[in-house]
């Protein structure tokens, strides 16, 4: 049986060198490569074809649940395990429907990891129990989620601009980021505003904290 090959994104060295170092020791675990954002996460999937994908959410330039959605959208047979200190409804709502295989906690056991991998790898899903627990108590009160979820409100492309918005980045450098035109930016940002009934930047930040598109402190 060959072994798993995984890729690793947190943008904290140590917690993804201590990771690696655990995995390693694994019997038919293999750690590809390891990034810290989300960006540099895509090209790595489409270069190394991975078997699992390990993913922080918040990350800056582009977070876990945008990367997760790219990803799996472009490689269905790469699977995505999320791992969070988010135990937010709405973020792992948000990260299932962006097609996450798994979703569990920074303070699980290793075990667990080992466990959600091999789970994944198996084509099921794994969520740990402290998120399962979280989705079925919103499913037996049938409560709305607080804001509609950025998935099925906002555009990929209008997503990675908000974020990066967020993150204090001009409208020109936003451009130059995404390779844009500094008129789309901007279009993106009106259409944003529209679709949520949001009319100032700084709500949008509000916004786009909330919802977890990016790490920033409200």
């Amino acid at each position: 049986m060959m072994g798993t090959k995984l890729l690793l994104v947190d943008d904290h060295k140590i917690m993804r060198h201590g990771i690696r170092s655990l995995l390693e020791k694994e019997a038919g675990m293999e750690v590809l490569e390891e990034t810290n954002n989300g960006r540099t996460a895509i090209e790595l999937a489409r270069n190394l074809s991975p078997d699992v994908v390990i993913m922080d959410i918040s990350m800056h330039d582009l977070n876990g649940i945008e990367a997760t959605r790219q990803i799996t959208s472009e490689l269905p047979e790469v699977k995505v395990i999320i791992l969070s200190m988010h135990s937010d409804r709405q973020i792992i709502a948000d990260a299932l429907q962006a097609g996450a295989a798994g979703y569990l906690l920074k303070d699980c056991e290793f075990e667990e990891l080992v466990r959600a991998i091999e789970t994944v790898v198996s084509n099921r899903t794994y969520l740990s129990p402290e998120i399962a627990d979280i989705l079925v108590e919103n499913f037996v009160r049938k409560s709305p989620l607080s804001e509609s979820t950025t998935s099925s409100v906002l555009t990929s492309r209008e997503r990675e601009v908000l974020q990066l918005l967020a993150e204090g980045n001009t409208t020109k450098e936003i451009a130059h980021s995404l390779c844009l035109s500094t008129k789309t930016v901007e279009t993106h940002r009106r259409q944003m505003m529209e679709k949520l009934n949001i009319y100032s930047v700084a709500n949008l930040i509000k916004f786009a904290i909330r919802t977890g598109l990016t790490s920033l402190e409200a």
